[in-house]
């Protein structure tokens, strides 16, 4: 522990304020550790992470303990170099996050990375928060998912209870005959699975929202997502939606943080419908991809607004400066992107006023596979078409936002 605790908590239940100067342990070194860190270093603070992969993207630019994430061990040494303990993902083990709150501090807990990496846990804090999620039973059979479809109706998705990501984890059933197959494959994860009745939606939409343990809460501006082959593409904001939907989506993330009490940030996905209800999807106790817009465009940046809420500062201002666009850069865009960089051509400005605003972020891992999220760029604009066509211009994504 470095000792930049403060006194100066007043209103925030006990939970004491680590001010600049200060060292964050981070469960997890990926790309959202990385900038996490970026962020948080440019406000004073020290970083140690810990995570199994040498040389992680957070371990390059911080402290790393190469360990896995249930070595108790290694959490313990974690804690002893920390004041205050975050994860960048909610897979981490949560009986770790729980032996580090005996002898840490840990502002998100236990407890909110034990709902939230469980669908059905999820899913029930979320009802109890007062907010719609898609129609859902829990399967344990296959006689048991044929009964549930005839309930639900098709389409409908059988998803794994834990450990599903970018798609992963998920069968979605278009007839009959997709039934036996998705459980035979999908019951070998050894988890609960859950049936969720396919909701019709018009738009996937995002809200971020963090939550200090003072009690403060903020939300950031509504972002529209599109996905491809269950990963996020792009983000579009501000999102190409009425103001009452803005208002009533970030309204639903502020409750669902405050209902959860959760401390950090609290990503909120959810499904917008034809006629104008929104249902929430999924939840992520942290960072998130469809907030990496923040980090040119809004007066404060998720990662800055993360580091803030844990560390119980006042939370910063979430205000849109500019239109955006955030576009992922997975590994087989990788290469067409590093030669655009290099030949400066995404650089040039052609006038005082370009249109787009190319800002690139690489995360440094190494082995670029196909579908695995190697970078992103945010593009700063005037119009969110604008960012639109220079996607589409670049031929990189091959027309995959439309």
């Amino acid at each position: 522990m470095s000792g930049n605790t403060l006194d100066q908590a007043s209103g925030s239940g006990g939970t004491p304020v680590i001010g600049p100067g200060g060292t964050i342990g981070i469960l997890g070194g990926g790309q959202l550790g990385r900038m996490m860190a970026l962020a948080g270093s440019n406000m004073g603070y020290r970083f140690v992470t810990l995570d199994p992969t040498p040389d992680a993207p957070c371990g390059q630019v911080a402290e790393q303990i190469v360990a896995r994430y249930d070595d108790q061990t290694a959490a313990r040494g974690l804690a002893q170099r920390s004041d205050v303990i975050t994860y960048e993902f909610e897979n981490v083990d949560a009986k770790v996050a729980a032996l580090l709150e005996e002898t840490s501090l840990v502002p998100q807990g236990s407890r909110l990375l034990y709902t939230t990496q469980h669908r059905l846990r999820e899913k029930r804090a979320v009802e109890a928060a007062g907010v719609k999620v898609a129609p859902y039973e829990e399967i344990s059979s296959e006689q048991e998912l044929r009964s549930a479809v005839e309930r639900l109706g098709l389409p409908a998705v059988l998803k794994t209870a834990t450990g599903g990501y970018d798609g992963k984890g998920q069968w979605v059933l278009r007839s009959a005959e997709d039934i036996a197959p998705a459980y035979e494959e999908l019951s070998r994860a050894g988890t609960e699975l859950v049936l969720e009745q396919f909701v019709p939606f018009v738009k996937e939409l995002s809200v971020i929202a963090a939550r200090s343990p003072r009690g403060e809460v903020s939300t950031f501006p509504v972002a529209e997502n599109i996905h491809q082959d269950n990963i996020l593409h792009i983000s579009i904001v501000p999102a190409r939606i009425e103001d009452d939907v803005k208002r009533r989506a970030e309204e639903l993330a502020a409750r669902i943080a405050e209902g959860m009490e959760a401390a950090g940030l609290l990503a909120v996905e959810m499904f917008l419908t034809a006629d104008g209800e929104l249902f929430v999807n999924e939840l992520a106790p942290r960072p998130h991809n469809s907030g990496h817009y923040t980090m040119e465009a809004c007066t404060t940046s998720q990662f800055e607004q993360h580091i803030r809420a844990i560390c119980n500062l006042p939370l910063g201002r979430a205000e849109l400066l500019t239109p955006v666009v955030m576009v992922n850069v997975l590994g087989e865009h990788l290469e067409a992107v590093r030669t655009a960089m290099a030949n400066g051509q995404w650089l040039s400005i052609e006038g005082e006023q370009p249109v787009v605003v190319p800002k690139v972020h690489l995360y440094g891992k190494s082995g670029a596979a196909p579908k695995r999220k190697m970078g992103h760029i945010n593009l700063l604009c005037h119009e969110v078409e604008d960012g639109l066509q220079w996607i589409e211009q670049t031929k990189i994504w091959r027309n995959e936002h439309k």
